[in-house]
């Protein structure tokens, strides 16, 4: 069985709002061709101590899978106009999903 993956992507921008609308629009697009192998959660942080900061943690099947995604032309496509709309280059984490559970 493969092991989960979660890439936490640290970005800033003052164009959010614009890049939210981005996402939901590739993300329907990806829905209604059937894609398989993306992204299967997205959580979007907003940091309460620095205006503009972001991380967005997007979760995988497993590390295979997320690699696969990042080659798709589409995807890549949609990293160059999300990094256009930021003011620094984003930062990637790649992590290893240990445990996750609901707490509630």
């Amino acid at each position: 069985m493969s092991q989960k993956f979660v890439q936490i992507i640290d970005f800033e921008s003052q164009r959010y709002d614009e890049m939210k609308a981005l996402l939901e629009q590739f993300e329907q697009k990806m829905r209604s061709q059937g894609g398989s192998g993306g992204p299967t959660h997205r959580i979007m942080l907003q940091d309460r101590e620095r205006p503009g900061r972001y991380l967005a943690i997007i979760e995988f099947e497993s590390y295979e899978d997320a690699m696969a995604n990042n080659e798709r032309p589409e995807v890549a496509e949609l990293n160059e106009q999300l990094t256009a709309m930021a003011t620094r280059q984003p930062v990637f984490t790649n992590c290893d999903l240990k445990d996750s559970r609901e707490l509630k």
